[in-house]
């Protein structure tokens, strides 16, 4: 048994909140995202997050080293777009390797400055900017932007760089699209067999409205089948959603498994100028009532949140117990 599968039988483990939030605080230029090593590249780079692993390290392990001090006891990887797929849009296909490798290395060596109680490394795998049951284009609903096999390709590199860099865990995070999904997964087993390791996997979706399903369509149920042949550390919900809008769909994943549950929303739905204005304390309360009701074994925040929501977090949830599975005879 892994550590963190041990640490998750013991208490509700606290999953870091928003990298991008932390990371605008710096207002970083056009040439900070460039560096030194990209100042003649020649073509724009603001906005790529994941490449300020390579030209601002620091402040990516600032961000980390601050959500662990709030208790966090997992940080995410600054990978959330760290694909051949997402990083087409900035011509730096071949820099993938590189970036997941990196990204996991500066949060293993943050986790590893905390000794007090294992601190855990989650490797950040994004839905991509394409969608394989999809048509982006409505006048050709047969057409796809993205198939299966690219996008397993895609994520078997990033999966195997996350690994190398020293990740504790996988985390197949905001998906919106679960044939997505099922090609990082069926990546990361191809990883696993190949190497002959088993390294835990979190998965976590997200419900886009009030209708209560992804963006592809399935309901809370389906997304659940869909991906039920795959052994999971645990399923969940995160972004989209603050955590009242969150909850009654959490609570039907309780109701149909057995596995631990996870749950990272957002800090409240955004303004009319796209801030989250919730407060730690608003968010803290409306954790509380997840914890009442014995819902999950791992929380965290998504957009908007910020070490101070997490530390709130934390605070509350060191007072419960992590869900228990009532299993049906």
């Amino acid at each position: 048994m892994s550590k963190i599968q041990q640490a998750i039988q013991e208490r509700i483990l606290v999953l870091d909140g928003a990298m991008g939030t932390m990371l605008q605080r710096n207002n970083f230029s056009e040439e900070d995202f460039r560096g030194e090593r990209f100042k003649d590249f020649p073509h724009p780079l603001k906005g790529n997050n994941d490449l300020l692993s390579i030209t601002q390290p620091q402040a990516v392990k600032e961000v980390h080293r601050l959500y662990f001090q709030a208790g966090a006891d997992i940080v995410e990887t600054n990978t959330f777009s760290g694909t051949t797929i997402g990083m087409a849009d900035y011509h730096l296909e071949d820099l993938v390797y590189e970036l997941n490798f990196e990204s996991a290395k500066i949060a293993r060596e943050v986790a590893d400055e905390f000794t007090d109680r294992p601190r855990f490394v989650a490797g950040s795998i994004g839905p991509t900017n394409r969608t394989a049951s999809m048509s982006p284009d409505v006048n050709d609903p047969g057409f796809r932007a993205v198939t299966f096999d690219d996008l397993r390709i895609a994520y078997k590199q990033q999966v195997e760089a996350l690994i190398d860099g020293g990740c504790d865990v996988l985390l197949v995070e905001t998906i919106f699209d679960t044939l997505n999904a099922k090609a990082a997964l069926f990546a990361i087993e191809e990883v696993k067999e190949e190497r002959n390791i088993d390294i835990p996997v979190m998965v976590s979706g997200t419900i886009t409205d009030a209708s209560g399903r992804t963006l592809s369509g399935q309901t809370v149920e389906a997304f659940l089948i869909s991906i039920a042949h795959i052994p999971l550390l645990s399923i969940g919900f995160n972004c989209a959603l603050g955590a009242d809008q969150l909850k009654p769909y959490l609570n039907r994943l309780a109701m149909n498994t057995q596995l631990n549950i996870s749950a990272h929303p957002n800090a409240g739905l955004p303004n009319a100028f796209g801030q989250y204005d919730q407060t730690p304390l608003e968010m803290q309360a409306l954790i509380k009532e997840y914890l009442q009701d014995n819902l999950v074994n791992i929380i965290g925040g998504c957009c908007g949140t910020t070490p101070e929501h997490i530390k709130a977090i934390a605070d509350v949830a060191k007072d419960f117990k992590p869900r228990t599975v009532l299993v049906v005879e």
